[in-house]
């Protein structure tokens, strides 16, 4: 298994290195806004110690991260009137990963909407609304 890289832009995040618009932290996790949104609501769940992926979590961690992606997808639901959520999670590079630290997508959907293509930065106004959505649902 190759080794954790403390210099993946989430390490950077968790550090304050790099702006994020946080949705919501607690000792063991971190959500925050995806700036290259699929949907209105796109935001991620990590977890604040090193882990590359689902493969090299340990129960804990795992635990902890779910324990948010369920906080958050029913925070973001709400705040988007949404009729579903999808959740994405990919690990290593032939599995689509790009960022080398634990993270789940969580992506508030509503029926016959699909998501915007991969890779286009967002409107940083709108994302940062998008963070107060969800916050203050939760």
């Amino acid at each position: 298994m190759t080794a954790y890289d403390d210099q993946n832009i989430f390490a950077k995040i968790l550090r304050g290195e790099i702006p994020s618009f946080k949705v919501y932290e607690d000792d063991d996790t971190m959500c925050f806004m995806d700036i290259m949104p699929r949907t209105d609501g796109h935001c991620l769940v990590i977890p604040k110690t090193p882990c590359r992926n689902v493969l090299d979590a340990s129960d804990a961690q795992l635990a902890a991260v779910m324990a948010t992606v369920k906080k958050v997808s029913n925070a973001a639901k709400a705040a988007f009137d949404a009729e579903g959520i999808s959740l994405q999670q990919f690990n290593e590079a032939a599995g689509g990963q790009e960022v080398f630290h634990l993270h789940f997508h969580i992506h508030p959907r509503h029926s016959g909407v699909p998501m915007r293509p991969a890779g286009q930065m967002g409107d940083m106004d709108a994302i940062k609304g998008h963070a107060e959505r969800i916050s203050a649902q939760l």
